[in-house]
């Protein structure tokens, strides 16, 4: 499971990677800040004083929290700050840039990837352009471009449905990631190398999405007449006075030396700078200082960048996926929670970490990124924690207690079964990936239910009480889950801290792993056993010089069975390493493995004509007056085996014509 829960948070962030941000699983493994919502009734309910928010509490506080969350997390260094007022309350660097120098993280000079945080200052970039009337939120996106997104669902994408994630892409990541300079093109041709499909009609799915936000960068550009990082330095760098940011990848030599090195763990070698060819989705570099800044104008009521009606019309929630649950406001999604309207985002790359959060109502703002995931994502529990902390210290709110309600053993059995994310791909090879990030909802003993991909720290199965009609609290935390129910079939649920952009989905026949697994398992043993029985029975054969009567024809179907059985064994072995390098090294979907899905593909087809002389050999055997009932058995067995493997191919998408995914 391991594997699929890294496959979650490669595409569940920047938010990827990819990935990440989790997915495909998209079990999302919550490489986004938790949104939380209200306490469970089983975990002690903070009091309604709060500490004083200040310098000297907050200081004492986070030293308290994370020297010894990076030591034992095993990340290397991490920048915080907090805004109150329009003014910075505190900044903190922790731990080291540069683990080999010993270099300090200097929350002013120490640069970081804020990954898909980046979003915020494209939307940002967005509304300004509303605002001037050069973009109107409800246009068919055509209408600026210089090449067309294909008709799909009868409707128009618009960029009110990019910035809430409703334009219907299916996920993409190819060419997501790589620390190539060569790999830096005009963003106009980043987009134009490939559409993504569309698989759900806009405006109707939240489906997280890179390239949606690129395109919404793209459209910046164009009626700007400006190169989108150019635009973004003048008319929002510039002006905030963030001269320790940048767009640029890669970075100008007078910021380069300040930036952090990033790691997967403490212990682990410094890696390349990160070079996100979809800039706007996720290719800041910035410190934590210049991070106050862009805070304190959006507290600001847009401050010097957005005039106050703009800014809270981004604010404002736009669309609520899940009733009862944070919604998505215009490139911000809300994490509302203690009864505090706050607005935020997350961002990772592979080796930073990062979140932003808007206490709206408050004029406080929180930052904070780690140079490492650390071990077992301590990142993104660390963050996680940190946001949860911070909000119930100083802005807590007394809970009353919930009963779990009198439907809950009914609307659990309602929901179990098996999911998908909304967040996934459908016409590529990451379909299989869908597949094998899936997740389940089980109804416990005691009308709680369980959601295989939401784990706690320690990676065990949350479990969550139903308080209100198809709402659901973590017990022991603060979690809340809800699903979106119409006429007494789930169309979808989502934990708070997904729900305003990643979905589960009930997953389609097509997709149901509960049934599809068991089979590709059984049928790959069978083959697999039949490869090996070739050589070993050959070689058994040849020590005590037994001669086969098989001859003919008959040998020849024997024979391209056992070749079939090893091609099928080959090529699921093959598809196994691509999910592999997909969930360790997102670098490498970069071109170089084309030929090796091509090569695939073609023992694919090689195993569909394989698998048709199987079939010949199950009626040859059949026909024959010296069958004998075993060996015709398994004949029989091989050849289903055969035939579900290529419809799975098929059906996953393993099988295309194109190399984009």
């Amino acid at each position: 499971m391991r594997i699929v829960k890294t496959i979650a948070l490669c595409l569940a962030a920047l938010a990827l990677p990819a990935s990440g941000q989790s997915p495909a699983n998209l079990g999302p493994a919550a490489p986004l800040a938790p949104a939380r919502a209200a306490a469970s009734t089983d975990a002690p309910a903070p009091s309604t004083g709060g500490a004083a928010l200040t310098a000297t509490d907050v200081d004492t506080w986070l030293d308290g929290l994370m020297p010894y969350g990076l030591e034992s997390g095993g990340i290397p260094g991490a920048v915080v700050v907090v805004v109150k007022d329009g003014k910075v309350l505190t900044q903190r660097g922790f731990g080291k840039a540069d683990v080999k120098t010993g270099k300090p993280v200097d929350p002013a000079a120490t640069l970081f990837r804020p990954g898909s945080v980046s979003k915020l200052f494209t939307w940002t970039a967005v509304m300004q352009q509303v605002q001037a009337g050069k973009l109107d939120l409800d246009k068919d996106v055509n209408t600026y471009l210089d090449f067309r997104i294909p008709p799909a669902f009868g409707k128009p994408i618009t960029l009110r449905n990019l910035m809430t994630h409703t334009s219907g892409f299916e996920e993409t990541a190819k060419f997501l990631i790589t620390s190539d300079p060569k790999a830096v093109k005009p963003l106009g041709d980043v987009l134009k190398r490939w559409v993504p499909h569309r698989i759900f009609a806009p405006g109707t799915t939240a489906s997280y999405s890179n390239y949606g936000a690129s395109l919404a960068g793209y459209l910046v550009e164009r009626v700007s007449g400006e190169k989108f990082d150019d635009y973004v330095q003048r008319h929002i760098l510039m002006p905030l006075g963030m001269r320790h940011s940048s767009f640029a990848q890669p970075l100008p030599a007078a910021l380069a030396g300040g930036m952090a090195q990033g790691y997967e763990v403490a212990s682990g070698d410094p890696q390349k700078f990160e070079i996100i060819p979809m800039s706007p989705a996720g290719g800041l570099s910035a410190t934590g200082a210049d991070m106050a800044q862009f805070m304190i104008a959006h507290l600001a009521q847009g401050g010097p960048l957005l005039d106050p009606r703009t800014a809270a019309l981004m604010h404002a929630t736009a669309n609520t996926p899940i009733p009862g649950l944070p919604g998505m406001a215009l490139g911000f999604y809300h994490e509302d929670t203690n009864g505090l309207n706050i607005v935020g985002h997350g961002g990772d790359t592979n080796f930073f970490h990062s979140d932003l959060h808007l206490y709206l109502d408050k004029n406080v703002g929180v930052f904070v990124s780690f140079n490492a995931g650390g071990k077992a994502g301590a990142a993104h529990i660390l963050r996680g924690k940190l946001f949860e902390s911070f909000t119930n210290r100083y802005f807590p709110q007394a809970r009353p207690p919930l009963p779990t309600l009198a439907t809950a053993a009914e609307h659990g059995r309602t929901l179990a079964g098996h999911y998908v994310s909304s967040r996934g791909s459908l016409t590529n090879w990451l379909r299989l990936v869908t597949l094998l990030g899936e997740t389940t909802v089980v109804l416990n003993d005691d009308n709680t239910i369980t959601v295989a991909a939401l784990t706690d720290a320690a990676g065990a199965p949350k479990r969550w009480r139903e308080v209100a009609p198809w709402q659901w609290q973590e017990v022991g935390g603060e979690g809340r889950l809800g699903a979106l129910v119409k006429d007494g079939k789930v169309l979808a649920l989502s934990p708070a801290e997904f729900a305003p952009i990643i979905l589960f989905m009930p997953a389609s026949g097509s997709l149901n792993a509960g049934w599809i697994m068991p089979l590709l398992l059984a049928a790959l043993a069978v083959m697999l056993v039949t490869a090996l029985s070739w050589p070993i029975v050959a070689l058994v054969r040849r020590r005590y010089g037994y001669r086969p009567q098989i001859a003919g024809r008959p040998l020849m179907l024997h024979r391209a069975t056992r070749l079939t059985a090893w091609i099928a064994v080959i090529v699921a072995g093959g598809w196994m390493a691509m999910v592999g390098v997909l969930s360790s090294n997102l670098e490498a979907l970069d071109g170089r493995l084309d030929i090796w899905m091509r090569l695939l593909q073609l023992l694919t087809l090689v195993a569909v004509a394989g698998t048709v002389l199987t079939l010949w050999n199950v009626w040859t055997m059949a026909r024959s007056p010296e069958r004998k009932r075993l060996a015709t058995a398994w004949t029989v067995l091989v050849a289903l085996s055969a035939v579900f493997l290529v419809w799975l191919a098929f059906s996953l998408k393993t099988m295309t014509f194109g190399l984009n995914f």
